[in-house]
């Protein structure tokens, strides 16, 4: 969604536009075209896609990257003066803290369940020995 926004507001900038803005640098080595990256210019990486394989640490990530993204958007609203753009970016900010809820939700209900059997020591998505003990010891 960022990445078509800055398209919208890219496409058909004249060489001055494109110098009076700064973003010559990024012109040069782009063009208009989108090449996602931070502010400072850090480009994007799915080293930022972060998972373990644990459902308790997956969890908190995904919390993390929400409220991430809605800091960010946050900072965007207080930039930016175009109403389109503001009402796109306060929508996506929205569904970030929705997700960020939805997560926490999880993450709630998982500690529950896993509190009832008084397990940490163990990765659920992994150490399916534990649940296999814990099944004999019922029979």
């Amino acid at each position: 969604m960022i990445g078509a926004i800055v398209y919208q507001l890219t496409k058909g900038l004249s060489e001055s536009e494109i110098k009076k803005a700064g973003f010559e640098d990024y012109f040069v080595d782009h063009t208009t075209g989108i090449y996602p990256q931070s502010a400072s210019g850090t480009p994007f990486t799915a080293a930022y896609i972060q998972s373990k394989g644990d459902a308790i640490t997956d969890l908190h990530e995904d919390m993390a990257a929400e409220q991430k993204a809605r800091t960010t958007y946050d900072n965007i609203l207080r930039f930016c003066d175009d109403y389109d753009v503001k009402d796109a970016i306060r929508f996506l900010r929205e569904r970030e803290v929705v997700h960020y809820q939805r997560f926490g939700e999880n993450l709630r209900l998982l500690t529950d369940k896993l509190d009832s059997k008084n397990y940490y020591a163990f990765n659920p998505e992994f150490d399916t020995k534990c649940f296999k003990n814990e099944l004999k010891k019922k029979v």
